[in-house]
């Protein structure tokens, strides 16, 4: 088992970083463990869950992997919590890793269930960071999208709640495993734990209710952004009309009377070129003049 690391010392806690490595192979036989759930190690993503059986829990938790301005991306983090081991299956945050070791050694956790509910408030308190960053661009969008009704702030809107959309199935299948583990009475997570999982399982609510809010407040940016689009469109379309209204008269004159004046550059070799350059001239101011009205 030399892929399995044992990251702290005198607890038997493995971790595998690989879910292809042959030592998962060689615990899994060591610890009776389920193929199929072996199977779903190899084979993410996995709906968040968690399995008993007879000698250990079998949990797939949600680890919040990437976020950037573009997307939010989680990863499996498997759990197998037994009678005196724990092994975990994560090919992610290495950081994370040493965030819980270090936590673990402070403390002086022996016991792996206590371990795993570490493993467990750490992903869950990156949630909350999530939900900081959401806000602030929830808030963000809200003061800007009556200035700038534009296609990008449209684009921005839908991407934070796609955001949303799977931030809200993970955190609510999470909520379940987190319950589904309190619910367990005298099982292999001790219930000297029951509070500290409470404890997550509050924050899995509000992580839950504020992500509903943030969906609406973005529903409600949408109205905006579609009715700051109307009217906008409207005050292109009446001001378009006074012109055109106002220019009826003269082409009606222009068109009856005809244009058997003499003008500029009759005689000129170059006349064809001067008119020419004068329509292109007068066509590049109105598209300035509708580019600083912002109408497209």
């Amino acid at each position: 088992m030399d892929d399995a690391l044992q990251p702290i010392a005198g607890v038997p806690w493995f971790h595998i970083d690989d879910p292809n490595s042959p030592a998962l192979d060689e615990l899994a036989q060591r610890f009776q463990l389920h193929p199929l759930q072996i199977e779903d190690c190899r084979h993410p993503p996995q709906r968040p869950k968690v399995e008993e059986h007879g000698n250990y829990l079998f949990t797939v938790l949600k680890h919040l992997h990437n976020v950037d301005d573009h997307e939010i991306e989680f990863d499996d983090f498997d759990a197998f919590v037994g009678e005196g081991f724990l092994v975990t299956v994560s090919s992610g945050d290495r950081q994370f890793m040493e965030r819980v070791c270090t936590r673990a050694r402070q403390d002086k956790i022996t016991r792996v269930d206590r371990v795993f509910y570490m493993i467990v408030d750490e992903i869950v308190d990156a949630y909350t960071q999530l939900l900081d960053r959401i806000a602030d661009e929830t808030s963000e969008i809200e003061s800007q999208v009556i200035e700038r009704p534009d296609p990008p702030m449209l684009r921005r809107i839908f991407r934070v709640k796609r955001g949303l959309i799977e931030f809200r199935r993970v955190s609510g299948g999470m909520r379940e495993v987190v319950n589904a583990i309190i619910r367990r009475e005298h099982g292999i997570i001790g219930d000297d734990l029951d509070m500290y999982f409470r404890d997550i399982y509050d924050h899995l609510i509000r992580t839950v209710d504020l992500i509903e809010t943030y969906r609406d407040l973005l529903t409600g940016s949408l109205d905006i952004y579609l009715s700051a689009v109307a009217n906008r469109t409207n005050q292109v379309m009446k001001v378009l009309t006074v012109y055109g209204t106002v220019s009826i008269p003269l082409v009606v004159i222009t068109g009856f009377f005809g244009m058997n004046l003499k003008i500029p550059w009759t005689e000129s070799p170059h006349g064809v070129w001067y008119a020419s350059a004068l329509m292109l001239f007068s066509t590049v101011v109105v598209l300035l003049y509708f580019k600083a009205k912002r109408w497209f």
